[in-house]
C-alpha cells in the first residue's frame, strides 16, 4: 500500500505526467528534467544558467578528483547537462507562446546562439496565460 501523501497518490492513480510525488511544480529536478510549463527570466537566469555553470564546474571537479582525463571529461558533461540545458530554454520560449522547438536555432553558427540568448536572457515572457499554461510565479524576497 501507498503512502496517503498526495503526490504519491496522484502518481498511483494515473493522474498523468504533470503529478510529481512531491507535489512541487518548482522542483530543482522538475525544472531540470520535464519540458512542460513556463519559466520566467529571472528563474532562467537563476536557476537555469546558474545551475548549469554550477553543475558543471562540480562535475568537472569530480571527474578531475576521479583523474579523468579533460579530453574525457568535457565530453561526458556536456552530455550530461544536455537535456536539462534544452529542457530550461523550451520552458522559457513557452514562456514567450512559442513551440519549443526554436531551440534547433542553437544549431545556427553564431546567429543562432546570439538570437538565443536575446530571445530565453532578455525578452519579457507573454503576459497572462498562455498554450503553455499559467504565467510563472514571480520570486519574491524575503528580505524584510
Amino acid at each position: 500500500m501507498l503512502p496517503s501523501t498526495p503526490g504519491v497518490a496522484a502518481v498511483a492513480s494515473g493522474a498523468g505526467d504533470r503529478a510529481w510525488p512531491d507535489g512541487d511544480p518548482d522542483a530543482p529536478w522538475r525544472m531540470l528534467f520535464s519540458a512542460e510549463g513556463r519559466i520566467s527570466r529571472q528563474r532562467f537566469w537563476m536557476r537555469g544558467v546558474g545551475a548549469m555553470l554550477g553543475l558543471g564546474l562540480v562535475l568537472h571537479g569530480l571527474l578531475a578528483v576521479a583523474r579523468v582525463r579533460m579530453g574525457t571529461a568535457e565530453p561526458l558533461v556536456d552530455v550530461v547537462l544536455l537535456w536539462p540545458a534544452l529542457v530550461i530554454s523550451i520552458k522559457r520560449w513557452h514562456d514567450r507562446d512559442c513551440t519549443g522547438w526554436w531551440v534547433l536555432l542553437a544549431f545556427v553558427p553564431v546567429i543562432g546562439w546570439i538570437w538565443l540568448l536575446l530571445a530565453n536572457g532578455l525578452l519579457a515572457g507573454s503576459p497572462g496565460a498562455n498554450r503553455y499554461g499559467e504565467p510563472p510565479p514571480q520570486w519574491t524576497s524575503s528580505a524584510p
